[in-house]
């Protein structure tokens, strides 16, 4: 859950510095949200949330 609201966190970041840098437009911002709400709740969301949780343990293991 708490690397879900980071991800979600950081998008949401990236998203509001492209806004704001002229890189994305608002239109485009909207469809990219509609179409992750769409994404969570189609079948592949499991995958995704397990592929992006599987991600996350392996770079949390690595020690420099």
């Amino acid at each position: 859950m708490a690397i879900s609201i980071s991800v979600v966190l950081l998008l949401l970041i990236l998203a509001v510095v492209f806004v704001r840098n002229g890189a994305l437009k608002f239109s485009h911002a909207l469809v990219c949200a509609l179409l992750g709400f769409f994404l969570a709740g189609s079948s592949m969301a499991p995958t995704i949330h397990e592929g992006i949780a599987t991600t996350a343990e392996l770079v949390g293991g690595l020690r420099p």
